[in-house]
């Protein structure tokens, strides 16, 4: 090495010629030759030269990877009895494995401002209690701005499209203010399956005027920025934590984005996410004027029980309206329901499952309408007596002689 450097260094700062570097140096002619016109400091390569214990494992090696294209050197030194050094017989099987199981690369993205809005659903664990004060994990929307890395998140009742369509836009003109050109989702299924989105979701799409893409199955990394930001809310905001309600988890959740994950400086873009964002929000499309419809909407006639049922769970309705037609909407916090245009029914949303939630006006109305029917059932007149004419069967007998023989 330090031959090549010398020769280079007099051949071309001093100027002389390859037979006086040679006789200087005490080299040989081509040594100096080689040395002028090679672009690299010379390097000893040993060619790979397969030992014969390879050469005896290597069947049995093939027959495995051809099966299990994926397992360890380590467990397939096992299976075939490897008695050798195990850097050599791992770096033997990563020779061979390419003709197996072919690499999967994967291309550094670059996100511009306002391109993107990653989206997916983060389940924390049964940490938060329901209506009955049981438990459960419900699903947390967390979307996060691909450029800037700002993350919102929200804890929904349901993962039905009619509830993350609500979220959506409560992240996005809550906490993002504008919408980006995309939003990323996975194959959920209040999304879409099967190259096919949900009902409402194109609608929702279209009025914000934004795309959404679903990520190809079996395929995180398409939305790595967003399944990072849920790991980093699982070691970071959860632990520790005690949660009393819904309210509660999301009241806290957006305190600890604020105060913490959106102002601190991201570790691969080394922007602070809450300034960028200004940037972000810049190349993002403005809130259309006009909310999109969210929620779940559903038409239906109002039967005796005078109950609806959202999501598992059954909302009283003012018994009035039993047998006409009634529209109810459900949102992240209240169910309510409208007959006509006059609104019938108004309760909180019950999280979790086979709720009952009855308004005690309901109650007391149905209990008047039950006994004003029972006493319609009744004729006004019950009390009187009526004669009733009784008719003569003896005229019978005359006309057909069977009357009794003096």
């Amino acid at each position: 090495m330090e031959d090549w450097a010398e020769i280079r260094r007099l051949y071309r700062s001093e100027k002389l010629s390859q037979a006086e570097i040679a006789r200087r140096l005490k080299l040989s002619r081509n040594t100096v030759a080689n040395a002028v016109h090679s672009e690299s400091p010379p390097r000893y390569e040993r060619a790979p030269v397969a030992s014969s214990g390879w050469l005896a494992a290597e069947p049995a090696v093939r027959v495995l990877l051809r099966e299990y294209p994926t397992m360890a050197a380590s467990v397939i030194a096992q299976r075939v009895g490897w008695t050798g050094g195990h850097s050599w017989f791992a770096e033997n099987v990563a020779r061979i494995r390419p003709e197996y199981a072919p690499a999967d690369p994967c291309d550094r993205l670059v996100h511009l401002p306002g391109e993107q809005v990653q989206c997916d659903l983060w389940f924390p664990g049964a940490v938060v209690p329901d209506h009955a004060g049981v438990l459960r994990s419900f699903p947390v929307l967390v979307m996060v701005a691909a450029y800037s890395r700002f993350i919102a998140a929200v804890m929904l009742p349901s993962r039905i499209t009619g509830d993350l369509l609500a979220g959506m836009w409560q992240l996005l003109s809550r906490d993002i203010g504008a919408v980006p050109r995309t939003l990323l989702w996975d194959n959920e299924s209040g999304i879409g399956q099967r190259g096919r989105l949900a009902q409402g979701v194109s609608g929702f799409c279209g009025v914000l005027g934004t795309r959404l893409i679903q990520a190809r199955p079996y395929d995180p990394e398409t939305k790595g920025v967003v399944e990072r930001a849920n790991g980093y809310l699982g070691t970071s905001f959860l632990p520790g934590r005690t949660f009393c309600s819904p309210v509660d988890f999301n009241t806290q959740l957006v305190d600890w984005l604020s105060s913490v994950a959106n102002v601190r400086r991201h570790a691969s873009t080394r922007l602070i996410p809450a300034e960028a964002l200004i940037v972000d929000r810049a190349a993002m499309a403005t809130l259309p004027p006009v909310a999109p419809a969210t929620g779940t909407t559903v038409s239906t006639r109002l039967g005796r029980d005078y109950y609806v049922a959202i999501a598992s769970s059954a909302y009283s309705v003012h018994p009035e309206a039993i047998g006409r037609m009634i529209t109810v909407t459900a949102g992240l916090d209240r169910v309510r329901a409208h007959c006509g245009d006059r609104m019938v029914a108004d309760h909180e949303r019950l999280w979790g499952a086979h709720g009952l939630a009855s308004d005690p006006a309901h109650v007391a109305a149905a209990s008047i309408l039950r006994q004003q029917y029972l006493h319609r059932r009744r004729s006004p007149d019950d009390h009187l007596q009526v004669d009733v004419e009784v008719a003569d069967l003896s005229a019978y007998d005359a006309v057909f002689g069977t009357g009794e023989v003096a």
